[in-house]
């Protein structure tokens, strides 16, 4: 099963995918978010490369657990992917996902200018693995 991980912005949208066992996450690449979310021929090229089974969108959440102001936004842009692709929509909470993506870049050296494009598509890979440990764990309980 392949996992397409979408961190939806509102200028950008982070691209993950999982390799075809569904165990381990890879970053792809960073689109403007027009572009994903009205199912461009960009977006449609990276479809036809990864043949995902199934769409994971992270949903921005507060630090208590509840849905954040973007995430009634979110779930709508999904929804619409959804319908046009045929793909089934999962979603997992993103929270810190951003941060720590900016952690591991800065430990990589590179400077805030030199993140900017990199931050979505590592934050989307960080949520997808989330999301494949968790459905391994459901899996080896049975």
């Amino acid at each position: 099963m392949i996992a397409l991980a979408l961190d939806i912005g509102g200028a950008r949208t982070g691209i993950a995918v999982s390799d075809r066992t569904g165990r381990v996450a890879s970053p792809v690449k960073v689109l403007p978010a027009a572009e994903v979310e009205g199912v461009a021929r960009t977006f449609r090229m990276v479809l036809e490369d990864y043949e995902p089974d199934v769409i994971v969108c992270g949903l921005p959440q507060t630090m208590a657990g509840e849905e954040g102001p973007q995430a009634a936004r979110v779930r709508e842009v999904a929804g619409r992917i959804s319908r046009v692709t045929g793909l089934p929509v999962e979603f997992i909470d993103e929270r810190l996902s951003s941060t720590e993506a900016k952690r591991i870049l800065r430990e990589q050296g590179l400077s805030e200018k030199q993140m900017r494009g990199k931050v979505d598509m590592i934050s989307a890979s960080l949520f997808l693995q989330a999301w494949l440990d968790a459905q391994s764990r459901k899996e080896d309980r049975g």
